[in-house]
């Protein structure tokens, strides 16, 4: 590991704004993120795979009265989201490092507001299906961890991605399902706010149509 992310990996262990395997509280904090950790009653949404926290700040700045937890496993993406969050003095955003499999470890059943997939790996290969952040799988923990009514958002920039997730929503039957496969050109804009990530910017910029869907569970 080079010493840029060794350095990273040290600041983010001193920070408020990250929780990781190590902390005291890391696994103690589920049914309990609002009383202990934002100590108010707001909603809170969850960015699954959120990278550098792009779409986490973003919403965070948007939201003062929502609160914001990004996820990841990679340290070294979390240290710009926390680092971004200091400087603007945001106290409704916080950052997760943990694998996504340990979901239902780190939040309780019916504690989300809403959950965010922003253009995680399309995982392209049969054998990797299941590892699919739209996978069967990963839908019914999203659907424990999320209230009555709770919303489940998702971009991507991959068509084929895009058509398996329609194909296994078809098959459970969601509420409310809305989705387009060119959200710019669409009346579904107002639903992601206009907050862009790098990759979504590149994907644009290269002519490569946004696909976004959302639906209740």
């Amino acid at each position: 590991m080079g010493r840029s992310k060794l350095a990273k990996f040290a600041a983010i262990a001193e920070r408020e704004n990250v929780i990781e395997p190590g902390d005291a509280l890391y696994g103690q904090l589920r049914g309990k993120w609002r009383e202990l950790h934002f100590e108010n009653n707001n909603p809170v949404v969850l960015e699954v795979g959120c990278g550098r926290g792009e779409y986490t700040i973003g919403m965070a700045r948007m939201f003062p009265d929502t609160n914001f937890i990004g996820s990841d496993i990679k340290g070294a993406r979390l240290w710009k989201g926390s680092t971004m969050a200091e400087e603007e003095e945001l106290d409704n955003v916080t950052f997760l490092r943990t694998f996504i499999e340990q979901l239902e470890e780190n939040f309780a059943e019916n504690e989300l507001d809403q959950i965010w997939i922003t253009f995680p790996d399309p995982r392209p290969r049969d054998r990797d299906i299941k590892r699919r952040l739209t996978s069967p799988r990963f839908l019914d923990m999203y659907e424990k961890v999320l209230k009555p009514g709770g919303i489940v958002h998702f971009k991507t920039d991959n068509e084929a991605l895009f058509d398996y997730t329609l194909e296994i929503l078809a098959e459970r039957k969601p509420k409310d399902l809305l989705y387009t496969k060119d959200l710019y050109n669409s009346d579904l804009q107002e639903h992601t706010m206009g907050i862009y990530t790098t990759y979504e910017k590149r994907y644009l910029g290269e002519g490569i149509p946004i696909k976004y869907l959302q639906y209740k569970v």
